[in-house]
């Protein structure tokens, strides 16, 4: 009997330890993650948009889901006049998190500025009406009235 103590208080031990080297390794990738965010971050603030652009991909590669990281990411490379890779990071939050308002302002910014006006109004009219799903009246109307302008100088224009 003895002998089946033992054995179940060496489980019960390896279970702690295993338990806790995730814990120590969960830990330690956040912090990393955090650490490098937070460069990015700085970096971007200071225009060194290639340099935010490494990081938020290092980022990425530690944690592709934060979809926060991404948005920053499409944010730089806007910065840096790469649109297409831009909108992607967009679009890829808007897959994930399709009540993200802030995926689908700077996707219609993308377009706008890769001229492509019709995509633009389109994801402009859905963060519109996410904005009213939301009951946030206020930022609804004031995206309608830049819908009405966008349209209005579509006609003479």
């Amino acid at each position: 009997m003895p002998e089946t103590f033992h054995l179940n208080d060496s489980i019960a031990f390896a279970i702690v330890i295993v338990s806790i080297s995730f814990l120590v390794y969960f830990s330690w990738k956040t912090l990393i993650t955090s650490n490098l965010f937070q460069k990015g971050v700085t970096l971007s603030q200071q225009e060194d948009y290639q340099g935010a652009e490494t990081v938020f991909r290092k980022v990425i590669s530690l944690n592709s889901t934060n979809d926060v990281v991404h948005l920053l990411l499409g944010d730089t490379l806007m910065q840096q006049g790469k649109l297409e890779e831009a909108t992607q990071q967009f679009q890829e939050v808007m897959r994930r998190a399709p009540k993200k308002i802030d995926a689908y302002l700077r996707l219609s910014n993308a377009l706008m500025r890769q001229e492509k006006k019709e995509e633009a109004i389109v994801t402009l009219q859905q963060a519109r009406d996410l904005f009213q799903a939301q009951r946030q009246p206020q930022k609804a109307e004031q995206i309608q009235q830049l819908l009405e302008k966008m349209v209005t100088s579509k006609k003479h224009g």
